[in-house]
């Protein structure tokens, strides 16, 4: 299955008040797999960037002025996520000013939709996680996404950490290692290809020492609270109690 997870920025927060698209950011998944393709644009708005928008972007109206107008990127775009299934944090948002830039272009351009399918992480996050803040950063810190280095807003950091929340949200694997050499494809061809691709999505990482000890001192405590009626059994590992895991 082929995923883009996608983000933007914008001048403003409405485009029905003409504000425009200055930043797309894309990572293509295959699999649920980082396939090292990406997409990102700066781009020329031809008008003033909100100071809300400005504040949390960084981007300025003078460093936008040699970069291209969506109509210039508009194809390579679309090619870019034909077909795929796009994951989006509050998809309404970033697909109603993509929809807005391809309306200027005329009808020809069509819709976002008519082109790949949509997922809202925001949905998915308020279905798990009724009642609380589902925001990308409180997102990652629920699911342990490292974020420090998220100081501004950019449409292609925010994309790389939205896939990572996402498959968190999916019960996939956190840690993508996007900022990492991605796993090349598997040589050969038939039958080779298939038992390589398997033996990649079904890699299992197991526990260290240390944090399996982790665990156990915190089921303890947790049980303590519960006065003891908790739905998850204690490890059996030999050698690993709760006493043992608690000291020092």
């Amino acid at each position: 299955m082929r995923q883009v997870v996608l983000d933007t920025e914008t001048t403003g927060l409405s485009w029905e008040r003409g504000n425009r698209v200055i930043e797309i950011g894309c990572i293509e998944l295959l699999e649920r797999r980082p396939t090292g393709r990406r997409f990102q644009r700066y781009l020329n708005p031809d008008r003033e960037i909100e100071p809300g928008a400005q504040e949390v972007t960084g981007l300025t109206r003078e460093f936008l002025s040699d970069k291209p107008p969506f109509e210039q990127v508009a194809g390579e775009f679309l090619d870019f996520i034909r077909g795929a299934e796009l994951i989006i944090h509050n998809a309404d948002f970033d697909v109603g000013f993509l929809d807005y830039e391809l309306g200027l272009l005329g009808p020809g351009f069509g819709r976002i939709r008519d082109h790949a399918g949509v997922l809202d992480t925001l949905r998915l996050a308020r279905e798990r996680f009724p009642g609380q803040r589902n925001s990308l950063d409180a997102l990652c810190r629920r699911l342990g996404v490292d974020n420090a280095h998220r100081k501004l807003h950019g449409a292609l950091l925010d994309a790389e950490l939205l896939a990572e929340v996402y498959l968190s949200l999916t019960a996939g694997q956190g840690d993508l290692g996007l900022s990492m050499a991605v796993a090349a494809t598997p040589a050969g061809t038939g039958s080779e290809q298939a038992a390589a691709s398997t033996q990649a999505r079904l890699r299992v990482l197991l526990a260290s020492a240390e944090e399996e000890l982790a665990h156990v001192a915190r089921m303890e405590k947790i049980g303590k609270k519960s006065g003891g009626r908790t739905i998850w059994p204690p490890l059996s590992e030999p050698g690993i109690t709760p006493d043992a895991a608690a000291r020092p």
